[in-house]
């Protein structure tokens, strides 16, 4: 009776040790707790072109207000209508259809195609509100509106400081007031890169990262940061006393 008794506490415990061992279990981000997965394909950079040497890049007009501060170039391109500067800072060159503006403009639309144009076999959708996840690298996709609400975002690179993330929006990105972009584990601005069906509009002291490829327009309301690149195509920026920082 012992034995038997022996050989059965024996199988409870292998199958308890079996049951936390499985091998076909999808590996999952354990930061967030709907499982978004980690991601085995590998994304390239987005090469940027002319488009690159720009902190801002507009399609029809730049329009700021207040203490605005821009660290890297300014561009503008077809548009003509450049205004607040001063009394906002400029820590670069204002090329205001130049045939650096213009290129840039022609190296954007090929950065954006690109950017919208990426596919991958582990592909992961986004919806709704993005608010309090936690995404690693690779490629993510919307078909709709996107935002930034109910918590703050976190790219965490895993300790992989070349490693790439590109977030394809189908429409608006909108960002609201006070939330913000976290890097971690050797995440880097420069290798983030947001393709906006339409337009971006970043709420009061909101503090972005990432180069942002819009269709249309780009909107920072008062006091909202970015480390990045802001990039509108076809439509206008608009600044109201903020900071931006070219990564």
């Amino acid at each position: 009776m012992k034995t038997k008794m022996l050989f059965t506490s024996l199988a409870i415990v292998a199958a308890v040790l079996m049951s936390g061992c499985k091998s076909d279990e999808p590996t999952t981000n354990i930061d967030n707790p709907g499982g978004i997965p980690i991601q085995s394909t590998s994304q390239a950079n987005v090469s940027l072109g002319g488009a690159g040497n720009f902190a801002i890049l507009a399609g029809s007009a730049i329009t700021s207000t207040g203490a605005t501060n821009i660290t890297g170039d300014l561009g503008l391109s077809p548009g003509t209508s450049c205004g607040g500067f001063p009394p906002g800072i400029l820590t670069g060159t204002q090329q205001i259809n130049t045939v650096l503006s213009t290129q840039g403009k022609l190296d954007l639309t090929a950065a954006y195609n690109d950017a919208a144009g990426r596919t991958s076999k582990d592909i992961v959708t986004l919806s709704g509100n993005i608010g309090g996840l936690t995404l690693t690298p690779g490629l993510y996709k919307s078909t709709s509106t996107l935002e930034l609400s109910s918590g703050d975002l976190t790219f965490d690179a895993k300790g992989n400081s070349n490693a790439v993330f590109i977030i394809q929006v189908a429409s608006s990105l909108t960002v609201t007031s006070g939330r913000k972009v976290i890097l971690k584990g050797s995440a880097s601005a420069s290798h983030i890169f947001w393709q906006v069906g339409s337009s971006a509009t970043f709420g009061t002291t909101s503090a972005f990262k990432g180069t942002i490829m819009a269709m249309q327009s780009i909107t920072f309301e008062t006091g909202a940061t970015l480390n990045g690149k802001a990039l509108a195509r076809t439509a206008g920026i608009v600044l109201a006393g903020n900071t931006i920082v070219k990564e």
